[in-house]
């Protein structure tokens, strides 16, 4: 049995699918900071995007994505965990 690949089209699928992490992150860190509550702008101010991490520095962030603050009783960790999700399958499917 042979298979026979094209090899430029699987280079640029591939090239597609090494770009989602980079791009999901980028997409995804507006959501993640629009989901973080806000009373004194602290929490948002102190949420960052580095490379592939999306960041809650400061001390109470726990607290907070745990529904502590009622402008975010789902968190910010699960409604962008939700996003991530939906946003990887469009781009695979893409490719």
């Amino acid at each position: 049995m042979k298979i026979k690949i094209d090899s430029t089209i699987f280079k640029k699928r591939m090239e597609k699918l090494i770009d989602i992490p980079e791009l999901t992150m980028d997409k995804a860190y507006p959501v993640y900071r629009n989901e973080t509550p806000i009373r004194s702008g602290n929490a948002r101010n102190k949420t960052k995007h580095i490379r592939l991490k999306l960041k809650s520095n400061y001390p109470y962030a726990g607290r907070l994505d745990e529904g502590w603050s009622n402008q975010a009783p789902k968190g910010f960790t699960n409604p962008t965990i939700d996003f991530i999700k939906k946003f990887i399958r469009k781009q695979v499917s893409k490719v």
